[in-house]
């Protein structure tokens, strides 16, 4: 059976979790790391050396780092979630690289100053340059989502889903959102899967 470690307030886990979700996979999760612990642990290092979650395990097959594990699940299980021509494949991978690459860096601050760090040790400046910074490229994707409802190609693929997963907490958290109409359509669209309420759409911790 398919296993998944990793707690579910991660969101690198509910990136997992939701791919697992779309394709419907048997499956079985066990909380690791934050409150849970455990990834500091020898047998958890052998699975993952970088001590973080989620890991997945595929009968024997070991894999960390989730955008690894989508394109995993996706080329195993997926078919049109991960398309093999290679300009469309490339138009995924884009935006699985961009929301590590920008978005998570710029919103973390901002996530961790006002859901994981008591309100007297707060830096408010910071908190607040990580939104508007995260406001810009916001941006971006709104302009590129502009007369199309999905990251790439015609349809939904793995390239919603990291990005998504990160929106759902940006309109989670209390910072200004600007009036983008198609990120909030695109989002809408995202919030109507059965899977994205399930692993994503949790409370914000």
């Amino acid at each position: 059976m398919l296993k998944v470690y990793g707690r579910t307030s991660s969101v690198n886990v509910q990136k997992v979790m939701w791919m697992v979700g779309e394709l419907g996979l048997e499956h079985e999760r066990m909380d690791v790391g934050g409150a849970f612990g455990q990834n500091d642990q020898d047998w958890y290092l052998a699975l993952n050396p970088m001590g973080r979650v989620p890991v997945l395990d595929d009968d024997g097959y070991v894999l960390w780092e989730s955008h690894s594990i989508l394109r995993y699940l996706a080329k195993k299980h997926g078919g049109a979630l991960y398309p093999g021509e290679p300009r469309a494949g490339a138009d995924v991978d884009k935006w699985m690289d961009w929301q590590l690459g920008f978005l998570q860096p710029a919103i973390t601050p901002a996530f961790w100053g006002l859901i994981r760090t008591p309100e007297a040790d707060r830096d408010l400046a910071a908190i607040q340059a990580a939104s508007a910074q995260t406001a810009k490229l916001y941006a971006i994707v709104d302009g590129h989502l502009r007369g199309r409802d999905f990251l790439a190609g015609d349809g939904f693929s793995i390239a919603d889903m990291p990005v998504g997963a990160m929106t759902y907490r940006w309109y989670g958290l209390d910072v200004e959102h600007p009036d983008y109409p198609n990120l909030r359509a695109w989002y809408e669209r995202l919030s109507e899967r059965p899977a994205f309420r399930e692993h994503v759409m949790l409370p914000i911790t």
